[in-house]
């Protein structure tokens, strides 16, 4: 029987392939619960009610998701603030000069044009659409490229507008340069996925979770590659379809749940 190592902390065991779906499963338990919330970017979103105000709120604490987590909760939070604490409203109903106190605003490389061109976008689509579902959804498409699709049909729609700044496109990415998507997928993965954890929100129906993309950075590519669960060197597109191949697997109806297990292992227990 093939086994695997992981040392935990300065545990070590051994899992047999048989034994694996159970141990990541345990971790799906640890760590998909209330208490992940307060130092996780998901935690800008939990602080609205508003569907509309959840998902701006998430888009930009999933965006910005790279770099130091403390970071990017404070810097999410900050823009929050700057919107009022209605982004929702903000977006509708600003007027150019509501738009000045924006333009200080930075994180990392993410600055003010491409701010301004976020609001100007999401103002444009909740002007038509109740919600931003509809641009990710893609229901001619197969269910195998479903979320392929939705991802570069977003990709597509939010630089559709009049004078899009090129800068700007290095913050959305798309399967069509076989990137990871990672910051989009996981927060496809709030909206998305529906269980009683409390730490998902499960808003939107027409997107199956079955249909998800398992969200890879560095840290769960890493974990990930440790149990065999993907071949790849690189961490792109391919490998985060490889990854979510292997963890339909195991739950063929929610195979992203295992990103609390291979998140947490890889950041929290440092695997």
């Amino acid at each position: 029987m093939p086994t695997v190592n992981c040392p935990l902390s300065t545990v070590h065991c051994q899992l047999s392939i048989d034994n694996l779906q159970d141990f990541l499963e345990s971790k799906v338990l640890q760590y998909n619960c209330p208490s992940f919330i307060s130092t996780d970017p998901v935690s800008v979103p939990h602080r609205f009610s508003k569907k509309q105000d959840i998902e701006i709120a998430g888009l930009f604490a999933a965006i910005f998701a790279w770099g130091n987590r403390s970071t990017i909760i404070r810097k999410s939070n900050e823009l929050m603030q700057l919107m009022d604490n209605a982004p929702h409203d903000f977006c509708l109903q600003h007027r150019p000069k509501d738009l000045r106190k924006m333009l200080e605003f930075k994180h990392r490389t993410f600055n003010a044009t491409d701010l301004l061109y976020f609001i100007r976008f999401l103002q444009s689509h909740y002007r038509e659409n109740i919600s931003l579902e509809s641009a990710f959804f893609q229901p001619e498409a197969s269910r195998q490229n479903r979320m392929e699709n939705g991802l570069s049909a977003f990709y597509n729609r939010f630089f559709s507008l009049e004078d899009a700044p090129r800068r700007t496109q290095k913050h959305i990415a798309t399967p069509q340069k076989n990137a990871a998507c990672k910051r989009l997928n996981m927060y496809l993965r709030w909206m998305v996925r529906r269980d009683k954890r409390g730490v998902d929100f499960g808003l939107w129906k027409k997107i199956s979770p079955a249909d998800l993309i398992c969200p890879v950075d560095l840290h769960v590519a890493r974990v990930a590659r440790r149990f065999g669960l993907i071949t790849r060197k690189q961490t792109d597109w391919a490998t985060a379809v490889e990854l979510t191949d292997a963890l339909r697997g195991m739950d063929k109806k929610d195979p992203v749940k295992f990103d609390f297990a291979l998140f947490g292992l890889g950041v929290f227990e440092k695997y």
